[in-house]
């Protein structure tokens, strides 16, 4: 018998704030800006693109086409997305490790 696989999309799992805050730090965390990038699109998917497209002033396709895979945002454009969804960019010391 073959095994039957279904597409997950993380954006359903996306249901509060504190969801999105923690999906976000575990993207920065991993330093991978093409990650983090493709993190904030998924983000960005699950508070609806329309709604993000909208209070940024970016049309929707230049949200998708920014934040996909083979996307490269700009600083602004981030900055923007991050405002819409009510996510704060920080910055903290690197641990040092001996």
């Amino acid at each position: 018998m073959a095994e039957k696989f279904t597409t997950f999309d993380p954006a359903a799992m996306l249901e509060t704030e504190a969801d999105i805050a923690d999906f976000m730090a575990d993207a920065f965390e991993t330093g991978d800006t093409t990650y983090i990038a493709k993190a904030l699109g998924v983000v960005a998917r699950a508070k609806g693109m329309t709604q993000i497209a909208r209070e940024t002033g970016l049309s929707r396709e230049q949200l998708y086409r920014s934040f996909s895979e083979r996307g490269n945002p700009t600083l602004k454009t981030t900055l923007s997305v991050m405002r819409a969804l009510g996510v704060d960019m920080t910055a903290k010391p690197h641990a040092v490790q001996k």
